[in-house]
């Protein structure tokens, strides 16, 4: 890790309290509640050492900013950023969001379904995008953020608090995405996203810095007193968890396992158990695995809470094959088949495994298993799926509208929790809820074994 950047949204405002439009006037402060999550953020990061942080000017995410670096005990300065002002809505601003779907009944309707294809216009007449400027706005304050603190010098943390629709924004720019992706993301108020950047393998001409999610929309250092929940609340349609397998031996050790049935270590088991814990409150309908043990064994511990929920194993869902790499160290690979490997890490799309799979192989099958889960479920229906690095990269890279050749832009910890949500049904396109939490395994930095696939 080079540059690790914090993503965090203001804490409950006002206006969010009363379901206002907010867009980027200055009329919403931070709620009681909005300031204690603002002060649990920073206790959640307590022991990281932030290099730089930037907020927008905006109270709500100003005073976040604030409470938040008091907490965390930085005493780092805080700089301003007109770039990280939330989205132009100045038409709606100040109005409940039930006001403008009865004002502007085909203009809200645009901004719920395809708000990149939203137009507004101005007190002068004019008319403007107001998402394809926010990505512009988002961009240029990325360029700016890398260009002051380079991916390749030394690790540096750098914290940035916005706004929902700013921070969206960012993530879409990061990964290098495009507007229509927005409705793919959500972030709770004081949520934690990270963000690890690092400059791009030698060879990889087209992208100058590597992109890895550590973590998306985390709520989990949050108390439920706080917010509610640690997880955030499930809306229409059916929600499924995607939970990597814990950890096994041959993870600590960073040795390819492919589809040699290795189980869990002791610290596996202690993981599995400890996602069981986490979600001790969430009701499951049905649960599945991958058929080889170590996912088995990870749904199994999950599950002890949740007596009478079938588990069924899913062949798609089997992990990477490795072929002739299976069961060797990372240094043993690179004695044999230097160039491959090379290749594996820079551009994995390309790779033929020796004697095994293509990450193509893996993306078909995985989303087979995967979606033939999800349109089996009704809209009041929550699934538990377990599976494996690689299978879940995957499945995580075709939601987020990445590719084969992102799957190193994903990072899935041994327990690690992510939910995926179908507001309109199975068919169509899915919400990114959170993403890799792993705060019950000891805090909100994944520092489960890095391990190979």
């Amino acid at each position: 890790m080079s540059l690790r950047i914090l993503l965090v949204r203001h804490g409950l405002s006002s206006f969010n309290l009363e379901h206002r439009i907010q867009g980027r006037d200055d009329l919403s402060s931070l709620t009681d509640v909005g300031a204690k999550q603002a002060l649990a953020t920073g206790e959640a990061l307590r022991g990281l050492t932030i290099d730089a942080a930037y907020s927008s000017p905006l109270r709500r995410a100003h005073d976040t900013a604030k409470a938040l670096l008091a907490a965390q005990g930085s005493s780092v300065d805080l700089q301003l950023s007109d770039d990280l002002l939330e989205v132009d809505l100045a038409p709606w601003s100040g109005l409940l969001s039930s006001e403008v779907q009865t004002q502007f009944p085909q203009d809200y309707a645009t901004w719920k379904r395809s708000p990149e294809q939203l137009q507004l216009r101005r007190a002068d007449g004019s008319e403007y995008a107001p998402i394809p400027e926010l990505m512009a706005q988002a961009q240029r304050f990325l360029d700016g953020l890398l260009a002051a603190h380079d991916p390749g010098g030394s690790p540096k943390t750098v914290l940035v608090v916005g706004h929902n629709a700013i921070l969206r924004c960012l993530v879409l720019a990061l990964l290098g995405l495009e507007a229509s992706g927005f409705r793919r993301l959500r972030l709770e108020n004081a949520s934690l996203s990270v963000f690890n950047v690092s400059p791009a393998p030698a060879g990889s001409a087209s992208k100058p810095v590597a992109v890895q999610i550590e973590s998306l929309n985390g709520t989990t250092h949050l108390q439920p007193e706080v917010c509610g929940s640690s997880l955030p609340s499930k809306g229409p349609g059916p929600r499924l968890l995607l939970v990597r397998h814990g950890e096994t031996d041959w993870n600590r050790q960073g040795r390819f396992q492919g589809q040699i049935d290795i189980p869990l270590n002791e610290n596996g088991r202690a993981q599995a158990a400890a996602a069981g814990e986490f979600l001790r409150k969430v009701s499951f309908d049905r649960a599945y695995s991958s058929s080889m043990s170590r996912p088995r064994q990870t749904a199994e511990g999950i599950l002890k809470h949740h007596a009478g929920v079938p588990l069924t194993s899913v062949s798609d869902l089997v992990e990477i094959g490795h072929g002739e790499w299976e069961g060797r160290l990372e240094e043993e690979i690179s004695a044999g088949w230097a160039e491959l490997l090379a290749d594996w890490k820079r551009a994995p799309e390309t790779v033929q495994m020796p004697g095994g799979e293509t990450i193509h192989d893996v993306w078909d099958r995985s989303l087979r298993g995967w979606n033939t889960i999800a349109a089996s479920l009704s809209a009041e229906e929550t699934a538990l799926v377990v599976a494996h690095d690689a299978v879940n990269k995957t499945i995580l890279c075709a939601l987020l509208g990445l590719t084969p050749a992102d799957i190193w832009a994903v990072k899935q910890g041994n327990g690690g929790v992510t939910l995926i949500d179908y507001p309109n049904g199975a068919d169509q396109a899915p919400v990114v809820v959170c993403l890799n939490q792993t705060a019950h395994l000891g805090g909100v930095i994944d520092r489960t074994a890095a391990g190979a696939l």
